[in-house]
């Protein structure tokens, strides 16, 4: 969520709008194999690039690039200045309880066990999901390019990864106990 609001809010600074009229998502791991969708943002019903041209924007690769990294390193960014992220996590956290409790039936960008992402199977990462009183309602599956569907694919096998290891470490660690 907090990725996904950080590339919509540079979006519409880099577009002159509010970033309440960008749409767009940063999918998969929360960390470096993260996904924004470039392929399928879009401002005023618009898409990216069409929006673009009408307002005499060039969204060049070295804009795509800064937007990126910005998204990227914003943790950073925020360290440095607040010195912890905590503040995000807690507005993030309380729309979450916000749209569970009053049941708001949002698309929110949450992890979530799924059976497969990508071809890979029995993986949590994060995905446009409608969520509502009874929790996650439903995990949407993106139209995403080719690019970024293999970069979502690398995402999801990199969580893979990693929960394998960690399991692998408590069997372990309970055959020593």
């Amino acid at each position: 969520m907090l990725d996904t609001a950080r590339f919509r809010s540079l979006l519409g600074e880099y577009c002159g709008v509010d970033s309440q009229h960008v749409h767009a998502y940063v999918i998969g791991e929360h960390g470096d194999s993260e996904i924004l969708t470039w392929s399928l943002a879009t401002v005023g019903g618009m898409p990216l690039a069409s929006f673009a041209r009408l307002r005499g924007i060039e969204i060049s690769d070295a804009a795509i690039q800064q937007i990126d990294h910005k998204v990227r390193r914003a943790a950073d960014t925020i360290i440095r200045g607040k010195v912890a992220t905590y503040y995000g996590i807690g507005s993030a956290l309380s729309r979450i309880v916000d749209v569970i409790l009053h049941d708001q039936r949002s698309i929110l960008t949450v992890c979530a066990p799924s059976a497969e992402v990508a071809g890979v199977p029995d993986v949590t990462v994060a995905l446009p999901r409608l969520v509502g009183g009874a929790g996650i309602l439903e995990t949407f599956s993106l139209p995403l390019d080719g690019h970024e569907a293999e970069m979502l694919r690398r995402s999801a096998q990199i969580i893979q990864r990693a929960l394998g290891e960690l399991l692998h470490d408590q069997k372990r660690l309970e055959g020593v106990g």
